[in-house]
């Protein structure tokens, strides 16, 4: 039996209000936010006394969303290092398909985004970069070039 397809993608935040915002400037659409906790909740992380606040984003298209989670309990544990580089073991990115990649950087810088390397171009395909956004992830951009 195969997947259906891929649900979402789940990044943990501590200031889930501003994770909000910056994926909100990057044209993501709050679908709605819920408080998660309980049996369930505790079962399916390992963890006890689970209480999540959740914020469900949905790219325009409609066909993949991030979750995003702010943990009252227990407390969220922090990456170390921080800001870990781009070949750190484990998920270091998601990526987005944008349609002017300039003016996304820009828009994001003001949300505290910061280029990780620099704006490149792969032959006469894409424009690319990656972005330290919220708390240090990394966001890939990636413009095709018609």
């Amino acid at each position: 039996m195969a997947i259906q397809r891929m649900d979402n993608v789940g990044i943990v935040f501590e200031d889930l209000e501003a994770a909000i915002a910056f994926f909100g400037e990057l044209g993501l659409e709050l679908e709605g936010k819920a408080q998660v906790e309980g049996l369930v909740a505790d079962r399916t992380t390992g963890l006890d006394g689970v209480c999540c606040d959740i914020a469900m984003m949905r790219t325009p298209d409609g066909h993949s969303r991030l979750e995003l989670a702010k943990y009252r309990t227990p407390a969220a544990i922090g990456a170390t290092p921080q800001n870990p580089p781009h070949n750190t073991v484990g998920m270091h990115r998601v990526m987005f398909a944008v349609d002017d990649i300039e003016d996304t950087v820009a828009r994001l810088r003001t949300h505290g985004a910061e280029l990780v390397g620099e704006l490149a171009q792969y032959e006469d395909s894409y424009r690319l970069c990656y972005v330290r956004g919220p708390e240090g992830i990394i966001v890939g951009l990636a413009e095709q070039l018609r």
